[in-house]
């Protein structure tokens, strides 16, 4: 954010890094006592960034989902064919994950425009990737932006029983067996969507 100070700056990331965190494991109702508390940091000095819970979830909820539209957009620019994009995005959003925390967790949903703008667009160039892979013949005709916002989800899940560089490997072998699944060959047919994008305010 421009025109903070230096300090105010490393207050407002530490207060995001911290909420982050205790929204993971506590969910969004965490007393903001605790969420300064774990970013040391006084309770005014919150309140000054983040005037209620609300405005606090919000700024979380948007630093998620334009984490998640830079790992889209930055895969597409790498190139590579339609696999190869969808490879390199969800090793993005893998390596990102402690930053999506609000797209992970699943609620409260968010109904700030700036929130809704970002869902948009992510499934928007979601759907121009699957519409290439479909040109392409290398991705079956009933995947859609929900299905594969869905894989980055359940890729990015914690798994805090195992050691950092295991759960790493399990998120790549799933990541790997999901996009074989993607293949048009043999392909079973998928169970019924239940339609998200009217809950999530973007129908």
């Amino acid at each position: 954010m421009t025109g903070l100070r230096a300090d105010a700056r490393r207050n407002r990331e530490k207060i995001l890094a911290a909420a982050r965190e205790l929204f993971r494991e506590q969910g969004t109702a965490v007393a903001l006592d605790d969420i300064a508390r774990r970013a040391e940091v006084g309770i005014g000095t919150l309140y000054r960034r983040f005037p209620d819970r609300d405005a606090l979830i919000t700024d979380v909820a948007l630093e998620g989902f334009e984490t998640g539209l830079a790992a889209v957009e930055g895969a597409r620019a790498a190139g590579g064919g339609t696999v190869r994009v969808l490879d390199e995005m969800f090793r993005r959003v893998v390596a990102q994950r402690d930053r999506l925390v609000m797209p992970l967790i699943g609620g409260p949903v968010v109904r700030d425009p700036r929130v809704q703008e970002l869902q948009r667009a992510i499934l928007g160039a979601l759907e121009e990737v699957l519409a290439e892979g479909r040109a392409e013949g290398v991705l079956r005709a009933d995947v859609t932006a929900f299905d594969l916002v869905g894989a980055a989800a359940m890729a990015c899940r914690p798994m805090p029983h195992l050691p950092p560089g295991a759960a790493a490997a399990l998120a790549a072998r799933h990541l790997a067996v999901y996009l074989h699944g993607l293949r048009p060959q043999g392909a079973l047919a998928l169970p019924a969507m239940v339609e998200v994008g009217e809950h999530l305010g973007l129908a």
